[in-house]
């Protein structure tokens, strides 16, 4: 029974395998199917023609992850760490919608049918599931934290030019052309340097539309920095699947033989 423990939670945790790859491609299927359905039930012409197609496949959905869900805590050594961990969390959120609107469809409360369809949607969160199965998606975390003192100086920066061109805007515009104070002129400077442009507001006068200028062209070099600061913490990081079954930690570098953090054996012979 170990060894059939340990089949489960490699294909089920780890993708490096073919069947955990397979096991993978199949659930992000599911996940995709199951969002699609959510999203046409809210149609109300598809809603009054197909509703009880929805609902099989509502239902369908909900065994298929409740048996991943139950298998998930059936693998690993400590399923109290994994049902209340972040993906513990999401997979138990989307199961909870679907019982609850089932439960609350019994009753006779004219009141409840809002409710119940509140519930019903909130299975779009199923759609977090992803972030699970895309390893980019953990390298990319792992590269905004290890970069994360140099964003935070970085924004920083860009809050004090904001601030300082929304002000020299402010003294060079006219409030009747919506620069009515230095707070909403720094909201036009943000505006500006992020390369939105909404448009609502905009400098006239010749000193005013110079500085905008300015504010344009910082905005392409600034949008660079960070993604700059990301890559470089990117090339660094690992995207090894292995998924320790203890505490269920999947950073371990591609050589690692027991789990940085547990010490537990990540790929035990028994």
């Amino acid at each position: 029974m170990n060894k059939v423990r340990l089949k489960i939670h490699e294909i089920i945790f780890e993708a490096d395998t073919p069947m955990g790859k397979l096991f993978d491609i199949i659930l992000l299927v599911m996940i995709l199917l199951s969002v699609t359905v959510v999203m046409l039930e809210s149609v109300e012409g598809f809603r009054l023609k197909w509703f009880w197609l929805f609902d099989i496949l509502e239902w369908v959905f909900t065994m298929l992850f409740s048996i991943e869900y139950v298998l998930r805590i059936y693998s690993v050594k400590n399923p109290m760490k994994y049902i209340f961990s972040f993906y513990g969390i999401i997979d138990l959120l989307s199961l909870i919608p679907s019982f609850l609107g089932i439960g609350l469809g019994t009753t006779n409360n004219i009141g409840s049918i809002k409710t119940i369809r509140t519930i019903r949607l909130i299975r779009i969160f199923r759609i977090l599931k992803l972030i699970r199965y895309v390893k980019e998606a953990a390298a990319l975390k792992k590269a905004f934290i290890a970069s994360k003192q140099r964003i935070i100086v970085f924004l920083f920066v860009v809050f004090a030019i904001s601030v300082l061109m929304g002000t020299i805007i402010y003294m060079l515009e006219d409030p009747e052309d919506g620069f009515t104070s230095i707070p909403r002129s720094i909201y036009w400077a943000i505006v500006t340097l992020t390369t939105v442009g909404y448009g609502d507001i905009a400098p006239q006068t010749s000193l005013g539309q110079f500085f905008a200028s300015i504010i344009m062209i910082l905005g392409y070099s600034i949008i660079a920095v960070p993604t700059g600061l990301i890559s470089v913490e990117l090339s660094k990081t690992s995207l090894n699947t292995q998924s320790c079954r203890s505490c269920s930690l999947d950073e371990h570098e591609d050589d690692a033989i027991f789990c940085k953090i547990c010490g537990d054996e990540l790929n035990p012979k028994n």
